[in-house]
């Protein structure tokens, strides 16, 4: 049995306002998810983008605007959304505090595609043997 302490792993600053760490991936023994947490400043967020994979974005604190294709929806603490694999979405802080977010994708490495971008951006590939 493996015990994983989040305290340990490192925040990232993914864009301007947007700290990231992440918690499950491959690079700590998880086969078939990621789970990660992001802090979000006010009018700061992910932009537009797709997975090839389902994900759960759910607000901890603050308020979100999310999306998915055209449709919009704002969300507080305690809700969750639920983006179908290869859907175009994302999210943004509408509030004037700091968004906290928890996210899950059905795969243990991070990949997205951003719009106006051709390759995705792959994070947290396993560990170098």
């Amino acid at each position: 049995m493996k015990t994983l302490a989040h305290e340990d792993q490192p925040w990232e600053e993914w864009r301007a306002g947007v700290q990231t760490r992440m918690l499950i991936s491959a690079r700590n023994g998880a086969a078939q998810l990621c789970l990660f947490e992001q802090r979000v400043e006010p009018a700061a967020g992910a932009p537009t983008h797709w997975h090839p994979v389902e994900e759960v974005l759910t607000v901890i604190t603050g308020n979100a605007e999310m999306w998915i294709d055209e449709e919009y929806s704002g969300l507080t603490a305690g809700q969750s959304l639920v983006v179908p694999a290869f859907r175009k979405h994302g999210f943004r802080n509408v509030g004037s505090d700091t968004l906290h977010v928890y996210a899950v994708l059905a795969s243990s490495i991070f990949e997205a595609t951003f719009e106006g971008s051709a390759e995705p951006v792959k994070r947290w590939l396993p560990a170098a043997s």
